[in-house]
């Protein structure tokens, strides 16, 4: 834990802005999640169903601003802006790409799609609402996503927070006007909190456009982002292209498992306990992002600089100090789980009794899962990836997922029909062995590489 003066005041410094960021977002999701909920459990479902497929386009969007990051980081080492601006542009002409197919097909044929995710009629075409004008919003995330990536991996992550602050002030604003009907508009609904993001998301793309047009600290170069050129385009595949497969091949795997749930017996009950638990979940995981995405800002960036002599100290610093937060929100979120939810949070979603039953074991199962969670998102998203070490990073955290969590998932949920308790246990499965193959790379001191030689 012993580093260098001023360590530890600039991980403050980064991370700070980063989880502030990630904690708006979760809270003001969870606000979303509560106003949907009023209207029941088959809509609060619906959404959930919805956001399956879009949870997948969420997290390509994420793998190419990690794929992105890893690049720019190292090339900020370098102070070399030209770079910078073409791998920007690389990874917006990707994204906007496949967010557009995704929205068209949602957009398209709705309910023929999602019925994939779920067997409930009336949940399903709920969630053909909710996600034919949703799907258009990922498109404008895209964009601004890519570009508060590249400003945070240039040591700026300030810019996210207030973009992203503003944002979804608005949704929340504009999801208790349309999915109620307050202020003399029509009650929408769930399609009411999809309009509501849409609108957020173009609320986004304003400042965005704004800042580029206005900013100093860093030029944005048109001719640069229309044509980034064939080497960096081979680079960022070479590269970045494993991260973006990394996230895409985690979230389609992450996606089975509430499909599996939702062709289970009671499946708009345990759907809905899922979302509640998903939102507790987004709301813990924001220190083991902010921490993992300073970790690869500090690293890459010393990396590029060509400072590499203690970037294996700074590594094991990182991952020790996800651990102990973990561990602190362990016990936080077992007495949340045992003692506080079930007599005041579970009742201001509406959960039937068994719906209230199955989130405290999700929620508990979790708070057990953190320390080791953390230090695995840490050790892959920050550590790995940030030392260059991309493809290890990918193989780690992709192969416990489909190897051994989902086909254990399946054996569960769908051969045997266990309960919903021995389902949830796969995402145990993955963290035990994503923590030993994680613990091995990292010791072996092999992943400190310079991705920007030419």
């Amino acid at each position: 834990m012993k580093q260098k003066p001023g360590f530890y005041r600039q991980v403050v410094t980064l991370a700070t802005p980063i989880v502030l960021q990630n904690l708006i977002t979760s809270t003001l999701s969870m606000a979303d999640t509560f106003m949907v909920g009023i209207l029941g459990e088959a809509p609060m479902a619906a959404v959930t169903l919805a956001n399956i497929p879009l949870f997948v386009v969420q997290l390509f969007i994420f793998g190419v601003q990690s794929g992105s990051s890893v690049l720019i980081s190292q090339y900020w080492g370098k102070q070399d802006m030209q770079a910078i601006n073409r791998v920007i542009g690389v990874a917006l002409w990707v994204v906007l790409m496949v967010s557009s197919i995704f929205a068209a097909i949602l957009l398209i044929c709705p309910i023929r799609f999602l019925s994939l995710f779920g067997n409930q009629p009336q949940v399903v075409e709920m969630a053909a609402q909710y996600g034919s004008i949703a799907g258009i919003s990922y498109v404008l995330n895209a964009f601004t996503m890519i570009y508060v990536a590249a400003y945070r991996s240039m040591e700026r992550p300030q810019l996210g927070m207030y973009i992203l602050a503003a944002s979804m002030t608005v949704n929340t604003f504009l999801n208790w006007v349309f999915i109620f009907g307050n202020l003399g508009a029509p009650a929408l609904g769930v399609r009411g909190a999809a309009l509501a993001t849409l609108i957020a998301r173009s609320v986004e793309v304003v400042i965005v456009v704004t800042h580029m047009a206005r900013n100093r600290f860093f030029r944005i170069r048109g001719g640069l982002l229309l044509r980034p050129g064939v080497p960096m385009i081979k680079r960022f595949l070479r590269y970045g292209g494993l991260v973006v497969c990394n996230e895409t091949m985690w979230g389609l795997g992450t996606s089975i498992f509430p499909t599996i749930m939702g062709h289970m017996e009671g499946s708009t009950e345990i759907l809905a306990a899922y979302t509640v638990a998903g939102n507790v979940e987004k709301f813990c995981t924001v220190f083991s992002f902010g921490l993992a995405s300073t970790a690869a800002i500090i690293i890459g960036r010393e990396i590029g600089a060509g400072r590499t002599r203690h970037v294996h100290n700074m590594g094991l610093a990182m991952n020790t100090l996800a651990v102990l937060c973990g561990s602190i929100l362990c016990a936080l979120l077992v007495c949340f789980a045992r003692f506080v939810a079930p007599q005041w949070v579970f009742p201001i979603f509406k959960l039937s009794p068994r719906s209230s039953s199955v989130a405290t074991m999700m929620i508990t199962v979790m708070g057990i899962l953190m320390p080791m969670r953390n230090f695995n998102s840490v050790n892959i998203i920050g550590v790995l990836r940030g030392g260059g070490d991309v493809r290890a990073a990918t193989l780690i955290d992709v192969s416990p997922l489909w190897v051994c969590a989902i086909p254990y998932a399946v054996v569960c949920g769908v051969i045997l029909r266990t309960s919903v308790f021995w389902v949830y246990l796969a995402f145990g499965v993955e963290q035990v062995v994503k923590f030993s193959l994680g613990v091995w790379r990292l010791r072996s001191g092999k992943w400190v590489r310079d991705l920007t030689r030419g």
